[in-house]
């Protein structure tokens, strides 16, 4: 990938996630010509791993989504009458229907042999992170709190579809507050 948008950037592949982990931590910062390293998980796999697993590595096109349900052929005017629900339209686009910020992660899809140290591990490598609770009875489930919205949305942001295993991605919204 040699574009201008590119510049600067590599994507580096681990066998497994234990090293993965401790890449970023030990990279996080450190010094670069001159400037400080800023490293984070891919938010896809790449080609490579797709092949690694067995699945075709096929592009996908996005659909377009349309914002505030307007369509080309609308008048102006309509469409500026609609303007009052464009928040709740934007919400329902960005994560369909997900909750309001909150400072607590609700995290979901998560292989049975999750633990609270493998969650620890992902989510303490962002700034803010308090805790990781599971719940009693739920493998599949757990919460990561942060100390403010805005933390608690990076690491969301960042975190949103990692898989922990090669077949379950996480989602990870918003807890009900």
């Amino acid at each position: 990938m040699k574009t201008p948008k590119m510049r600067g950037q590599a994507f580096i592949i681990f066998k497994e996630i234990q090293s993965a982990s401790n890449a970023v931590r030990a990279l996080q910062g450190f010094p670069l010509f001159d400037k400080p390293m800023r490293v984070q998980y891919a938010k896809r796999d790449s080609e490579e791993i797709k092949a690694l697993m067995g699945a075709q590595a096929e592009k996908v096109k996005k659909p377009q989504r349309k914002l505030d349900g307007l369509t080309e052929g609308e008048p102006k005017a309509k469409q500026k009458s609609k303007g009052s629900t464009a928040l709740a339209n934007m919400a329902m686009i960005q994560g369909t229907g997900e909750m309001p910020p909150n400072h607590i992660l609700f995290v979901m899809n998560l292989p049975e042999e999750t633990t609270e140290q493998m969650l620890q591990m992902l989510f303490a490598q962002f700034p803010g992170y308090k805790e990781v609770r599971l719940v009693p009875g739920r493998n599949d489930i757990a919460f990561i709190e942060y100390e403010d919205d805005e933390q608690a949305n990076a690491a969301r942001e960042a975190m949103q579809g990692f898989k922990i295993t090669p077949v379950a991605p996480m989602k990870i919204t918003f807890a009900k507050k």
